[in-house]
């Protein structure tokens, strides 16, 4: 029997993913990790909370398996707290999502089956991976509306060959469905959007607390008029319409930070589009075209856009340039961009 260790964070996903694999004749092992002090402080029911590991915990004992838990508060405060505040204080907008499973998540659950002899580790990811000539490739998952093949690309290849995902021909419907049926405790937690290490959402209270007020002034990038001042460059991201703090007759977008100069640019819409921009820290899943000089492929730049069509080029120093076939709204310097070919992931890196 091949033994898979699971990443249980409490939620609907993952307590149905270890259901469907002990249906699939695996066996099964939960593991929740800790990864923020506040949530010895409360009960707030985001990702990797405390009431959501006691979820994970009850599930587990519900469905027969061995259920553990991993204190990794101080290195996620420094791989991706840390990194996510001082990415803001910069003008840039990090996907902690992805600074996670990168540095968390993945990492310590591979470690984890390598410590407890398991073949294989699996998470509620909605997306799928399939065997091509003995390589895993990524791909989306069936339910559109919930793929979360982009905050994967980061996986390094022992990752993504040892990785399950049991939910990849399920929809979010179905896995609600069959938590029901099982009566999970899981089963009528709502939908966790918020940034985890974020209570209720408000993250931007969140870094004002963290990062700290340094005024600057947000200027029309047209007429180059000072429009009013900003309490941080952390508090803005590029194609952002609340918050500005300026008066105006019409709608303003942020359209460019330049952390040097302490300034928020603003303007139209138009001009927080773009067409064309530099992708570097690049993490390739699958070898590029054989005329891997420039190649075409479809990019997404946000885990809520649909990817659209781009001429890759890549750079001697190692980079990419990504340009749309036509502008696209607001990708953002932080962002992770990633590449498909058809419903496969090809890579992707941060825009610089």
């Amino acid at each position: 029997m091949k033994k898979v260790i699971v990443g249980m964070s409490g939620g609907v996903d993952s307590s149905v993913s270890v259901h469907l694999l002990k249906e699939q004749g695996f066996e099964v092992e939960g593991l929740s990790f800790i990864l923020y002090e506040a949530r010895l402080k409360n009960t707030f029911s985001g990702c990797c909370s405390i009431e959501a590991i006691n979820d994970a915990a009850g599930t587990a004992g519900r469905l027969g398996v061995k259920h553990t838990v991993m204190d990794l508060r101080e290195v996620f405060t420094e791989k991706v707290i840390e990194p996510f505040v001082e990415a803001y204080s910069k003008g840039l907008t990090p996907n902690p999502c992805i600074l996670c499973n990168r540095h968390i998540k993945f990492p310590y659950l591979l470690k984890a089956a390598r410590a407890n002899n398991a073949d294989f580790i699996a998470t509620g990811h909605y997306a799928k991976t399939v065997q091509d000539k003995n390589i895993t490739l990524l791909k989306k998952g069936l339910d559109a509306k919930k793929d979360q093949s982009y905050v994967l690309y980061v996986l390094s290849r022992d990752e993504l060959n040892s990785l399950v995902l049991p939910l990849a021909d399920r929809t979010k419907d179905e896995v609600r469905d069959i938590a029901r049926d099982l009566d999970l405790p899981a089963a009528k937690r709502p939908e966790s959007q918020e940034i985890c290490f974020v209570e209720d959402g408000r993250y931007f209270s969140f870094l004002e607390h963290m990062a700290g007020d340094t005024e600057g002034p947000v200027v029309d990038v047209e007429t180059k008029e000072v429009l009013g001042r900003h309490k941080g460059i952390h508090l803005y991201t590029i194609g952002q319409r609340k918050r500005l703090g300026v008066a105006s007759l019409k709608p303003l977008y942020v359209t460019g930070i330049d952390p040097a100069q302490n300034t928020v640019y603003v303007g139209p819409k138009e001009k927080a589009m773009m067409r064309e921009f530099i992708v570097g820290d690049i993490n390739l899943l699958q070898s590029l075209p054989d005329d891997h000089e420039e190649f075409r492929a479809a990019v997404k730049v946000r885990s809520t856009m649909e990817e659209r069509p781009a001429t890759i080029k890549l750079l001697n120093d190692g980079r990419i340039l990504v340009v749309y076939d036509e502008p696209q709204w607001a990708p953002a310097p932080g962002q992770s961009a990633v590449f498909y070919d058809g419903d496969t992931v090809m890579g992707g890196g941060i825009i610089s």
